[in-house]
């Protein structure tokens, strides 16, 4: 039997465009994709359909745990906000994490739980519904454009950056 040495979770933490530069350096991920959860289209087309911003992290089993990638995007969220991450406002920019697998959940939910401030965090634990990615002016964002807004503190968005 072989372990699987990748996986793939989501994760909603206000805009996409400092999620994504926040994950993508940190140890363990292979790769990130900015994109739209559990909205109603199959495509960003139209008006808000009831999605959240989010980024698709693939990572490394090996190099890094669930609870670890948990950890890092707690650093980068107001846990307490509902809808609402820095000056950005409004249902699409939830704190959620997301994922296929009903085993992330129960890890996400137990981790949440284990924590001091348990009873006061808003962050969503659910299922992946839908999933579609950003258009391409949108992946990468502040790699390609370092001055564009982010609700991210600049030192703590460079954290892990090498």
């Amino acid at each position: 039997m072989s372990i699987k040495q990748q996986d793939t979770i989501y994760f909603a933490g206000g805009c996409l465009w400092g999620v994504q530069e926040f994950l993508k350096h940190l140890p363990g991920v292979i790769s990130t994709e900015a994109g739209r959860a559990n909205g109603k289209n199959d495509n960003t087309q139209g008006e808000y359909d009831g999605y959240a911003e989010c980024v698709k992290v693939i990572f490394s089993t090996k190099e890094v745990s669930l609870n670890e990638l948990f950890g890092f995007f707690f650093e980068i969220i107001d846990p307490y906000s509902v809808n609402k991450q820095g000056d950005d406002v409004g249902p699409k920019y939830r704190t959620a994490i997301y994922s296929k697998s009903q085993d992330h959940l129960k890890v996400a939910s137990n981790y949440i739980s284990q924590r001091s401030d348990a009873d006061k965090i808003v962050v969503g634990v659910e299922l992946l519904t839908n999933y579609v990615p950003s258009d391409p002016e949108h992946q990468d964002r502040l790699t390609n454009h370092p001055d564009d807004y982010c609700h991210i503190p600049l030192e703590l968005l460079h954290k892990y950056k090498s």
